[in-house]
């Protein structure tokens, strides 16, 4: 590292010796680092020849209000997603606020009383189990007499087929599959597996839908589900495709149908796709879109980069340091409150919003325990931006992701050890 650049890290509060321990990382990463790139630029490339496909113009960044009948913005957004997600339709609306409240939509307009909904790869991330009604909560599936069945990973984390297989029944009308970990301390799941599990399923039962669950995995891989068999996917434009620049927003991209229920629910019966004003914000869906495979590839650095120096200190890391990666997220599990609390400091402590203030965990809506949250983010709750949490509770794991650049991500991976290094829970010595 040369001086000037080290003089800065010192001013941003990085010892010497953990540069030194974090350059040492870095440089064993170049091939892999050179690998992301090439990939981040097959992906740049498809989503430029979607935008040239659809004739995006300066006249789709108009803004519309009230209705928003005949917005020629949305409705041109919403075939670019088509065609860059392989979905013979898609929605994407700010209107949708969240991960969360894409998913909710997706089942709710896809399912029906009496029909049962099947998760083949164990529980679903901890929001989704008020929606499904595995926690009660008022408007949940369960209230609406949709039932819910799970199938559990094995212990090898492969797919349980004979358990699926006996789970699917006459009224198992959608399954949805879930390709990050969320807060489990499971492999995120590959395009690859995702194909192999949506034929398994359909070959028993052809009519059932398959959603994925899409958040934080769009443009990590070439492919995305729905090439590979899936019916729907579904994900979040504060995360990954709105590329930290989108400022709300969710999408559903897949079969016509289900798309169109999807709208149905959101808008009203008879209205659908036509009303949605998108109120000035169309600019910043696609510029965030243009932007994503760049951006997700800097995140991608950052959780590889993580990987490896939590791995090299001896901590849990999920996936490991050597790993192919499918999402941006990078679990490190320190079997120890205090360096998850010292982690997420060290995050928020680097971020260029809110960095003088220090994160708590609190009672966060959704979840069961505590949670501690660092995210110093230009647009609040975006994931795709740095930053970390996790639930206070063994094996006191953080989740980390995000960083619109690989530098900033670099820096957020040094403050952290530095925070670590600093309350003695970290010993450098031996590995500088």
């Amino acid at each position: 590292m040369n001086q000037l650049l080290q003089e800065q890290y010192e001013r941003l509060g990085i010892s010497p010796e953990v540069s030194a321990f974090g350059e040492k990382i870095e440089a064993s990463l170049k091939q892999r680092f050179e690998e992301i790139d090439a990939r981040a630029e097959y992906n740049q490339l498809k989503v430029l020849k979607a935008m040239q496909d659809n004739r995006v113009s300066a006249e789709c960044f108009n803004t519309t209000s009230g209705y928003g009948y005949n917005d020629l913005g949305r409705d041109t957004l919403e075939k670019v997603y088509a065609s860059c997600f392989g979905g013979e339709d898609a929605l994407v609306r700010p209107q949708i606020t969240c991960g969360t409240h894409a998913l909710a939509l997706a089942l709710m307009s896809n399912l029906r009383p009496g029909d049962e909904l099947l998760s083949p790869v164990g529980k679903p991330y901890d929001t989704l189990e008020e929606v499904i009604g595995i926690r009660p909560s008022n408007g949940s599936l369960a209230e609406y007499g949709i039932t819910y069945r799970q199938v559990d990973l094995l212990a090898d984390g492969e797919f349980d087929y004979e358990g699926i297989r006996a789970a699917i029944n006459e009224r198992t009308h959608l399954v949805t599959i879930q390709r990050s970990k969320g807060y489990a301390p499971r492999k995120t799941l590959s395009v690859e597996r995702i194909g192999k599990l949506i034929a398994f399923i359909k070959d028993i039962k052809p009519d059932v839908i398959c959603m994925v669950d899409n958040c934080y995995g769009e443009f990590v891989e070439e492919r995305e589900p729905i090439e590979v068999g899936a019916d729907m996917i579904v994900g979040s434009l504060i995360k990954n495709p709105g590329g930290g620049l989108a400022p709300i927003g969710g999408y559903i991209v897949g079969k016509k149908e289900c798309v169109e229920n999807a709208a149905y629910r959101l808008t009203s019966p008879g209205l659908g796709k036509e009303v949605g004003a998108s109120l000035g914000i169309l600019q910043s869906f696609y510029q965030g879109l243009f932007l994503a495979p760049t951006v997700v590839s800097g995140a991608l650095k950052g959780a590889i980069f993580a990987a490896n120096i939590y791995e090299k200190l001896g901590f849990d890391v999920v996936p490991d340091g050597s790993e192919s990666r499918h999402d941006i997220i990078q679990a490190i599990s320190f079997h120890n409150p205090d360096a998850l609390i010292a982690f997420c400091e060290g995050i928020q402590a680097a971020a260029p919003v809110d960095s003088y203030v220090t994160p708590e965990p609190w009672a966060m809506p959704g979840y069961d325990s505590d949670v501690i949250m660092a995210a110093g983010a230009f647009v609040q709750g975006s994931s795709i931006e740095l930053s970390a949490d996790g639930p206070i509770k063994p094996p006191y794991a953080v989740y980390f992701q995000g960083g619109l650049t690989w530098y900033h991500a670099k820096l957020g991976i040094l403050k952290s050890l530095q925070k670590l290094k600093e309350r003695k829970l970290v010993n450098l010595d031996a590995l500088c």
